[in-house]
């Protein structure tokens, strides 16, 4: 997937979580639960994903929901 995009969704709430985890949340363009946004696929958006695997999932391209 070199140079393609992602879909990231917001599995769980950041309520109860660190102020840095909000943040990375927050600036992956996520704002209400189930939502999905599609970013760029670079290191720098997997790095984002891979601070908070708890709280958010990466979508396959296939996938219908």
């Amino acid at each position: 997937m070199a140079q393609g995009t992602i879909k990231i969704k917001l599995v769980r709430s950041p309520i109860a979580t660190p102020e840095k985890h909000k943040r990375i949340v927050r600036a992956l363009g996520l704002r209400r639960l189930n939502q999905v946004v599609e970013r760029p696929d670079t290191p720098v958006f997997r790095g984002m994903v891979a601070k908070i695997p708890h709280l958010v999932a990466v979508v396959e391209e296939g996938s219908s929901r």
